[in-house]
């Protein structure tokens, strides 16, 4: 797969999720880290999401895993969740976050998962789009926000969400909606609520 390749190369790619089209590139290449930054105009303070091909690959770059998110992301994975969560040494700083952490989810769409699997398993990715506007949903869209910027963009047809996904950290054993995307934050804390009485009628 052409666009695979293209990321183990060192290259930055465009292609289809779920959610809406992802500009990514290989957590091996610094360089082409440094370049998404550059195409979007993101701030520098502003670290990248991971997107995975399969919730197995979540332990390859987050460690101290809360049970408690091991079992949140069985329930909504593949899916339009990103957890932020311990990040392990050695990633590259583009994804590192506050607290030494990094921001993970894995897409449900097909075409996605073959390009992440072929790619590494974990890739770094954000919407492709210049920051401040609205993220592309199809390749001519890409191509209008972004011009030839990516090395390659997989035309996939329109993606099926069209709403980024939201982002939710857990802090002193409570559940925080970072951000409200696909999934509401009414749903997710009526599941993390279902998690902690499923748990405690478990020990009880």
């Amino acid at each position: 797969m052409r666009t695979a390749d293209c990321l183990l190369t060192g290259g930055v790619v465009a292609f289809p999720t779920d959610t809406v089209y992802a500009l990514a590139a290989s957590l091996a290449h610094p360089v082409a880290l440094d370049r998404i930054f550059r195409l979007k105009g993101r701030p520098r303070d502003k670290p990248l999401p991971v997107l995975l091909s399969g919730v197995d690959h979540l332990s390859s770059i987050a460690l101290n895993l809360d049970q408690r998110v091991t079992e949140l992301v069985a329930r909504f994975w593949p899916g339009p969740l990103t957890v932020v969560v311990p990040a392990r040494r050695g990633l590259p700083d583009r994804v590192i976050g506050p607290r030494h952490t990094v921001a993970a989810r894995v897409p449900d769409h097909a075409l996605a998962v073959a390009v992440l699997a072929r790619g590494g398993g974990a890739v770094a990715a954000t919407s492709a789009n210049r920051s401040g506007l609205p993220p592309a949903r199809t390749a001519e869209g890409t191509k209008d926000l972004l011009g030839d910027g990516p090395d390659l963009i997989l035309d996939g047809g329109p993606t099926p969400g069209g709403v980024p996904s939201t982002i939710v950290r857990v802090a002193e054993g409570r559940l925080l909606v970072v951000r409200e995307g696909a999934i509401t934050a009414q749903h997710l804390h009526a599941a993390w609520d279902d998690l902690l009485t499923t748990r405690r009628c478990a020990n009880g």
